[in-house]
């Protein structure tokens, strides 16, 4: 690789180091099927899977600010990016579980704080950014729509009610 090449890639890695979610995976022993349905998977989710030599990725985290991750750039590593932490590790972890050979190494979040593949397994299981949101939307929700229904009820009430006083007042006459 020219060396324009290599400073084009490293200047591509440390900008994604910056902005992204990050997880770091060892991809020995995938075939091509497995790569091209995992390459398929992340874009369809919005995550972008690189493979970049370790050097290159070292320098860019250099160049990013990004402290901790040599440890996990050893051997053949691929590093998916994803804007939401959450979506990137799933896919990464669903991957792992049906690929033996695929290992989860580690990742990043954007506040620059490393995790370890266990880290990153927990933060596959939350939910994902979207249905986070549905979850305090509905939340929010629910208080006021049991508000309504009482003052519904409420209303509904005083309206039978005055309508008894009405027809008793009928039946005085």
């Amino acid at each position: 690789m020219k060396r324009e090449d290599k400073a084009r890639v490293i200047e591509d890695l440390a900008e994604k180091l910056k902005d992204s979610a990050v997880v770091l995976v060892d991809y020995k022993g995938i075939n091509v099927a497995q790569s091209t349905q995992l390459r398929a998977r992340s874009r369809e989710s919005g995550v972008d899977f690189v493979v970049a030599k370790n050097t290159l990725a070292k320098r860019a985290a250099d160049q990013a600010g990004v402290e901790g991750l040599d440890d996990l750039l050893v051997g053949p590593t691929a590093i998916a990016f994803s804007e939401d932490p959450v979506v990137g590790a799933k896919l990464m972890a669903e991957f792992a579980d049906q690929v033996e050979s695929f290992v989860l190494k580690g990742g990043l979040l954007e506040g620059g704080r490393v995790l370890d593949e266990a880290e990153v397994v927990a933060l596959s299981r939350l939910p994902g950014r979207e249905q986070l949101i549905a979850q305090v939307v509905g939340g929010i929700g629910s208080p006021l729509t049991s508000f309504v229904t009482v003052l519904n009820n409420t209303v509904q009430g005083l309206v039978v009610a005055l309508g008894q006083i009405a027809e008793q007042k009928q039946a005085a006459q």
